[in-house]
């Protein structure tokens, strides 16, 4: 198994951050890698239960992960399990991630923590995709 593990700070109000990473107004606007768009989701990290999104790049490729929110601790933390669809729209294997906002001198932190990944390359596969979402929340969070 392999983990990601990244943080960035900005320049917002601790809970402002987490409003933006749980709220499902907030999560459509950077949830994914930059040039992919989210037109179809459950993406509401407020409460536990299911949630899906379908994501489609600048090609036209979709692709579809989902999971359950595990839990909520508001404004510190959310959990949720993450699972690609194969073509057949069937799970492949779960891991786990977990958002997590710190109060910083000059405004916030988020942490990302994403577990269990099967292998070094989804692994990888996984970072650059957090790192290009991220990139995507510090243009769209204030």
């Amino acid at each position: 198994m392999a983990d990601v593990r990244l943080e960035r700070d900005f320049d917002v109000s601790v809970e402002t951050l987490y409003r933006f990473v749980t709220g499902s107004q907030e999560l459509v606007q950077w949830f994914g890698p930059e040039g992919v768009t989210v037109p179809e989701n459950d993406l509401d990290f407020t409460r536990t239960g299911p949630w899906y999104a379908v994501m489609v790049n600048v090609d036209g490729h979709v692709a579809k992960v989902s999971g359950q929110v595990t839990h909520v601790d508001p404004p510190h933390s959310v959990g949720f399990t993450w699972a690609w669809h194969d073509e057949d729209d069937q799970r492949d294997a779960e891991s786990h991630v977990t958002l997590t906002v710190a109060p910083t001198e000059s405004g916030a932190r988020l942490m990302v923590d994403h577990r269990d990944l099967t292998q070094a390359e989804v692994a990888e596969s996984h970072r650059e995709g957090w790192n290009s979402s991220l990139a995507c929340l510090a243009k769209v969070v204030r």
